[in-house]
């Protein structure tokens, strides 16, 4: 390629796959999941980025984004990055406009290191080579036996050593069957595995406080979203008196969310979207303004949009393999990565960008816009 290479052409399609059961946790249960698609063309190349949003992101990316980001040199993400957010003034950044901007902005990414015939982690330049995953799901919908299935399968078929399940069911008000489940979780994965819970807001502060404490019974070790993350003092009040690790952040859309999340000392471990929070570009630095307050950072669901980028930063804690995700992943997707061991590699084969490409044939059906 030359210097001079540019953004040709930006295009996006929707994508909506059923569950394979009905899904639930604390505060929202949903059948069907959407994926949104950027494509960034540059010469020969096609880099691709994508969220979990509504359909209507896909006009974000037509009508606001596509015209600021064509014509651009084509190794200059940063500076589109900065663009597309000047460009949504008006539309408001956090929500569907920042969702848009992540899946154009890991496009861009994948173009630029596809481009230069690397895979993104080592553009990006690697900080490890393995990055560690912890298997997610446990709805609050599923029965004990597809509960204890799902389970054991991350643990004893994948080797996968830490899981999560869904608790805080109809907005916390089903506390005996959610620690019912958490003591059956742990009987599903034995005691050498690491166990999570995440209420996704669904406690009120107290109940938080009276469930922890039953929690530790079962050794849970990260309880996320004990209340709503919008409640900074509760989150720094519960984390100052329990002894599982606080950690919320998966809804933040810019910057200055997490500065305020990390100045309220309300979490242990920082959790950030690639999908939300404005792309790589963004997710690298909340990475660095983790670790300038000595904490780690975990990177919530979409494992495949993570992978690479989670491997340059040395702060890491682990990436979420969560089940609705890795499924429509596997699903569109040519070129997913596999968690046994309880790892990803990133790159390892050496494959340029995300290292992915997506499968039309497969992901015809799925196609509502």
């Amino acid at each position: 390629m030359t210097d001079e290479q540019v953004v040709e052409r930006v295009d996006s399609a929707v994508y909506t796959v059923p569950t394979d059961a009905p899904e639930a946790d604390g505060t929202l249960a949903w059948d069907s999941t959407t994926l949104v698609l950027a494509t960034v063309r540059s010469g020969d190349v096609t880099g691709i980025g994508y969220t979990y949003a509504p359909a209507a992101t896909a006009r974000v990316i037509d009508d606001l984004l596509a015209d600021v980001v064509t014509g651009t040199a084509a190794l200059d993400v940063p500076r589109m990055n900065e663009a597309m957010q000047r460009a949504v003034r008006n539309a408001g950044l956090p929500g569907v406009a920042a969702q848009a901007i992540s899946a154009v902005d890991i496009a861009l990414w994948d173009a630029k290191a596809r481009l230069l015939g690397l895979p993104l982690a080592r553009l990006l330049g690697a900080a490890r080579d393995d990055v560690p995953v912890y298997g997610s799901g446990g709805f609050t919908t599923y029965d004990d036996e597809r509960q204890d299935r799902q389970l054991r399968g991350w643990v004893e078929e994948e080797g996968i050593p830490r899981v999560k399940i869904k608790i805080g069911e109809s907005w916390g008000r089903c506390e005996a069957r959610d620690r019912r489940r958490v003591a059956q979780a742990r009987a599903s994965i034995g005691e050498a595995a690491e166990l999570y819970v995440d209420a996704n807001g669904g406690y009120g502060a107290k109940q938080a406080l009276r469930m922890a404490a039953a929690f530790d019974d079962e050794g849970v070790t990260w309880f996320e979203e004990p209340v709503s993350s919008d409640r900074l003092g509760s989150l720094a009040a519960i984390r100052s008196r329990i002894m599982a690790d606080v950690t919320a952040g998966e809804y933040g859309y810019t910057l200055p969310y997490f500065r305020s999340m990390l100045a309220a000392d309300a979490v242990d471990c920082l959790q950030a979207d690639v999908t939300r929070c404005g792309g790589i570009t963004v997710w690298l630095r909340v990475a660095a303004l983790a670790l300038s307050h000595g904490l780690e950072i975990s990177g919530h669901c979409a494992p495949h949009a993570h992978g690479h980028a989670a491997a340059s930063v040395p702060n890491l804690r682990h990436l979420e393999w969560f089940h609705d995700h890795v499924r429509i992943e596997r699903l569109l997707f040519d070129g997913a990565l596999d968690p046994h061991g309880g790892a990803l590699r990133p790159g390892h084969d050496a494959a340029p960008g995300l290292g992915l490409s997506i499968n039309a044939e497969r992901a015809h059906p799925f196609r509502t816009g």
